[in-house]
């Protein structure tokens, strides 16, 4: 069955259960923290089971991940150090951020946590006994001590703070050139999503927010964030940075605004989310 006519967005399904009557599938294969592609072909696309068969690597994990429409879609984890096959090339997650559709890239951002979880779950982090992968769900259980582990996720706020026409962008003091974004921050234990964000925002740039509102989510595998993305208003405060996360913070009109996130990243529906509200009320936020 052809990658392209199938409609991972509307019929992927999740599981763990191989359906029993299968006679093709499809291998996401990933070495380290890089995804396995074939030289020449645009758009990206996994191996179908032939290329995999014939690929000449073997693999040191394999994972169900779930089928589209009955066609299964594995994980597969080769050794970092095998010898780079003919015809084929390793990039990192990040080159397909705007290079596949974004049901694909979560497809894809799916099979590397769930690599990621399993190799870093070989060993019991309670006892040091040995894991095995429980038949039941995603997990990893120790028979010894009876702990399970399963994939983690990082919950994390996003948020974009405005002030009428003009929108609180950041510049981290990590990021190259001249790019500026929403904020952003992970949640501590103990506390609300709604806390995370009023807290991050004062930590980062010292000024307080009302009117939160909720946006969207989004998977975000770097390694393994979940991020929840808000509207907010400025309250009140003047900007003092955290220096050692926030190089530079301004307020940008929105029809001034220096190089931000595109739409492929939810900082950037949220920029894109709030010009357009503001576009088609005249200047009047709705």
């Amino acid at each position: 069955m052809d990658w392209e006519i199938l409609n991972i967005e509307n019929n992927f399904r999740s599981g763990i259960d191989i359906p029993k009557e299968s006679e093709f599938s499809y291998h996401i294969v990933v070495s380290d923290n890089e995804v396995l592609s074939i030289a020449g072909v645009h758009p990206w696309r996994p191996l179908d089971q032939d290329e995999w068969r014939w690929l000449g690597l073997d693999a040191e994990s394999e994972h169900f991940l779930g089928d589209v429409d009955g066609v299964p879609i594995y994980a597969c984890q080769v050794d970092p150090d095998a010898d780079h096959p003919e015809g084929y090339e390793f990039e990192t997650l990040y080159s397909f951020l705007g290079q596949v559709e974004e049901p694909v890239f979560n497809l894809i951002g799916r099979a590397k946590q769930v690599i990621d979880w399993y190799r870093n779950h070989q060993y019991c982090g309670v006892c040091g006994d040995r894991t095995t992968v429980s038949g039941n769900d995603r997990s990893m259980t120790c028979d010894k001590c009876h702990q399970i582990f399963y994939p983690r996720l990082s919950p994390s706020i996003i948020v974009l703070v405005t002030r009428g026409e003009e929108l609180l962008l950041a510049r981290n003091s990590r990021a190259r050139g001249n790019f500026y974004s929403t904020l952003a921050g992970f949640v501590e234990p103990g506390e609300s999503i709604e806390a995370a964000v009023h807290r991050e925002v004062f930590e980062e740039v010292g000024v307080t927010i009302t009117n939160l509102k909720y946006f969207g989510s989004q998977s975000w595998p770097f390694p393994n964030s979940l991020m929840l993305g808000f509207h907010a208003e400025y309250e009140s405060g003047e900007f003092q940075l955290q220096e050692e996360e926030i190089a530079d913070a301004r307020w940008f009109h929105y029809e001034d605004l220096p190089h931000h996130p595109a739409m492929v990243s939810i900082a950037g529906r949220l920029i894109n989310d709030y010009i357009t509200r503001l576009g088609s009320s005249d200047g009047t936020q709705q």
